[in-house]
């Protein structure tokens, strides 16, 4: 599988935000995701490192 788990990046601290992300866009300013599970979330924020190797995706908040 290809999927990431996505966290938020806040005071020094990586919290889990979405697990199992397998889309992930921008739209409209922010950052669209949406889970195997079908759960999606729009996040106002931006990316602040994505590791393949890891599957994980870290986000900031603006």
């Amino acid at each position: 599988m290809c999927e990431a788990n996505a966290y938020i990046y806040e005071n020094g601290k990586e919290n889990l935000y979405l697990e199992s992300v397998d889309i992930m866009r921008p739209e409209e300013g922010k950052i669209y995701l949406r889970n195997l599970f079908g759960e999606q979330k729009i996040f106002d924020g931006e990316i602040k490192e994505i590791s393949l190797l890891h599957h994980k995706i870290v986000l900031t908040k603006r």
